[in-house]
C-alpha cells in the first residue's frame, strides 16, 4: 500500500495529542486529550505515566478515524514530548515506581544546593551545557532512588529503567515488556544534565557524584534514526506494524517544525512555558548569559547540531491558573477580550515564579508577585499584566540570546497555542522590536517530529523538502516608541527583583 503521510505523537504537558501530516506537511487528522495535574505539595507536580499511556493509546485511534485512513498508508511514526518529566519504571511489568516528577517540580532544590557546594551551580555546565537546576532529570532520578524503596536496588540489577517521556512511550510502543526499544534521542538525553555535549554519551564521572547506576539508564540515538527501533504493534493503538524511528524533545522538534535548520535561526514557542531557540549549527557555544546549550537534533550520521535555549517556566500555565485557580475565566481564549477591555496594564506587573525562575535569573528561591496594585486595577488589568508577562520574559531571553551568539535576530518565528492571542503577538513585536512572524501550520512541535520519522524512511528527501514546507501565515511589525518601550521594560526588571529570596 503506497505510504502517504506520517503520524506524530506529541506528549506535552497538560495534554497528548496525535497529528497525521501529509507530504506538505498539512495536518490530515488530530484527535487530543487532557490529563490530569498532580500537586501532592506546594511546589510539587508530578503525572501519572499509565494514564498518559493510555491517553496516547487513545488519541492515536482517535486521529486515524479522524483522518479516515487506513493505518497501513503511514509511513512512519515520530514522537516528540514534554522534557526533563522523569519516569522508572519496571523492565518486566511495565509498572512505573512512581508517578511521573514534572519538569516544573522544585522538590529537587536541596539536592542541588548539595551538588552546588561543590563547584557552584555552574559544576556541570561545561560538560552538559546546563546550570544545576531542579528543571533537569539527574536530580530528580536522584531523588527518586533516595525516596522509593527497593527502587536503587532493583536499578543496580537492571529491572528498573529511567526515561523522560519520550523513552516512556517509544518503549511502550515498540513492545513494553515484550522487547519494547529503551531509547532517546540526543535532544532529549541533553536534558538531563547526565549526557556529555561533545561525546554525545552519558557521563561516567557524572552519575558516579549522583549515584545512577547506568544500567538503568536509555541507549542515546538519533533523533531521526534510519536503523528504527522497532515497529507498533498491529495489535496496538495504530493498528498496524509501523517503525518508529524519529524523537525529538517538544522545543527542539519546533524548531525543526519551523526550519530553522540555517545557523542563527530562531522560534519561540509558547505553550505552558515559553522556549526561544536559536541553531548554532555544529558549534557548542557556552552561554555566559543564563540560557542552556543544548542540542538541537542529529539526523542519521550527519554530525549533531547545537541550540542555545531560553526557558521559561509559567506563560500558558499563567493562562490556565487563571482560569482554573481564580476562575477569572471559562476557557484559555477568553483572556483576551477580558485584557482588551482597558486600555493599559493600569501600573501593574505580574511575574509568575510560580517555580522559581528559569533562564536567564536561574532563581530557584523565587515565587510570583504581582507589584504596583491600586484600588484602580480591575480584572482586566490582571489579565492584561500576565499577558505581557510572557512577552516579557520573551524580552528578558531574546536579549540574553544575542548577547551569548553575537547574532542580531531580525525576526522571530513563533508557535505554539498561544500565538492565536493577536495581543499579545502586538505586544510581543513592540517590546522586542523584531516582526514576529506566525506560520500557516502552527502545530510545529508535532510536524518537527513527523519530519523526524519521515526523514528516517525517505519520505521526505532532505532538509529542502522541509523547507518547502514552511509558509508565513500573519506578520505583527513594531508599533510603540523607543521611550515607551524602555520605560515598561523597566519596570518589569524592577518587579522581577521583587521575586528573589522569597522562599528562605
Amino acid at each position: 500500500m503506497e505510504k502517504k503521510y506520517v503520524a506524530a505523537v506529541d506528549q506535552g504537558t497538560t495534554s497528548t495529542r496525535c497529528i497525521i501530516f501529509d507530504r506538505k506537511g498539512r495536518v490530515i487528522g488530530v484527535d487530543q486529550k487532557e490529563h490530569e495535574q498532580i500537586y501532592p505539595k506546594p511546589g510539587w507536580v508530578e503525572h501519572d505515566p499509565m494514564e498518559i499511556w493510555q491517553r496516547t493509546q487513545e488519541v492515536i485511534r482517535g486521529a486515524i478515524a479522524n483522518a479516515g485512513i487506513d493505518p497501513n498508508e503511514i509511513a512512519a511514526v515520530g514522537v516528540t514530548n514534554q522534557r526533563e518529566t522523569t519516569v522508572v519504571w519496571n523492565r518486566h511489568t511495565g509498572k512505573p515506581y512512581y508517578n511521573a516528577i514534572v519538569w516544573q517540580d522544585t522538590r529537587t532544590d536541596k539536592i542541588c544546593d548539595m551538588l552546588a557546594a561543590d563547584g557552584g551551580q555552574d559544576r556541570f555546565r561545561p560538560k552538559t551545557g546546563l546550570p544545576l537546576a531542579t528543571y533537569f532529570s539527574g536530580p530528580k532520578i536522584m531523588w527518586l532512588l533516595e525516596n522509593v524503596p527497593g527502587l536503587r536496588e532493583d536499578a543496580e540489577k537492571g529491572d528498573a529503567i529511567f526515561g523522560n517521556i519520550d523513552t516512556w512511550l517509544i518503549w511502550n510502543l515498540t513492545g513494553g515488556p515484550n522487547g519494547g526499544a529503551h531509547v532517546t534521542d540526543v535532544s532529549n538525553a541533553s536534558r538531563t544534565l547526565l549526557m556529555n555535549l561533545e561525546t554525545l554519551d552519558w557521563d561516567d564521572e557524572i552519575l558516579s557524584i549522583m549515584g545512577i547506576p547506568r544500567a538503568m539508564l536509555p541507549k542515546i540515538v538519533p533523533s531521526s534514526d534510519p536503523n528504527t527501533w522497532g515497529n507498533t504493534a498491529k495489535d496496538g493503538p495504530f493498528g498496524a506494524e509501523i517503525p518508529v524511528c524519529g524523537d525529538l524533545g517538544d522545543q527542539q522538534a519546533a524548531l525543526v517544525g519551523q526550519a530553522c535548520f540555517d545557523v542563527g535561526e530562531a522560534k519561540n514557542t509558547y505553550g505552558t512555558g515559553c522556549f526561544l531557540l536559536l541553531n548554532t549549527g555544529n558549534n557548542i557555544v557556552h552561554s555566559k548569559h543564563g540560557l542552556l546549550t543544548t542540542l538541537a537534533y542529529k539526523f542519521g550520521d550527519a554530525p549533531a547540531v547545537y541550540a542555545l535555549e531560553g526557558s521559561i517556566a509559567i506563560t500558558g500555565a499563567l493562562v490556565q491558573w487563571l482560569r482554573d485557580n481564580l476562575e477569572f475565566f471559562e476557557k484559555s481564549a477568553d483572556i483576551e477580550p477580558c485584557a482588551r477591555s482597558v486600555e493599559d496594564n493600569g501600573g501593574i506587573y505580574f511575574v509568575p515564579a510560580f517555580s522559581g525562575l528559569f533562564a536567564p535569573y536561574w532563581r530557584s528561591d523565587a515565587r510570583g508577585v504581582i507589584v504596583g496594585l491600586t484600588r484602580y486595577i480591575r480584572k482586566g488589568h490582571i489579565c492584561r499584566a500576565a499577558l505581557e508577562a510572557t512577552a516579557y520574559q520573551t524580552k528578558d531571553v531574546f536579549d540574553a540570546m544575542i548577547k551569548d551568539s553575537g547574532v542580531e535576530l531580525k525576526a522571530l518565528k513563533v508557535d505554539g497555542g498561544m500565538v492565536r492571542n493577536e495581543l499579545l503577538m502586538q505586544f510581543q513585536a513592540d517590546i522586542l522590536n523584531v516582526p514576529v512572524i506566525r506560520p500557516v501550520v502552527t502545530e510545529t512541535t508535532s510536524l518537527g517530529a513527523a519530519y523526524a520519522a519521515g526523514l528516517a524512511v525517505g519520505f521526505w528527501k532532505d532538509l529542502d523538502d522541509l523547507r518547502a514546507n514552511w509558509q508565513e501565515d500573519k506578520r505583527w511589525t513594531p508599533e510603540m516608541d523607543e521611550e515607551t518601550r524602555q520605560r515598561l521594560y523597566k519596570g518589569w526588571l524592577k518587579a522581577v527583583e521583587r521575586t528573589f529570596g522569597w522562599v528562605e
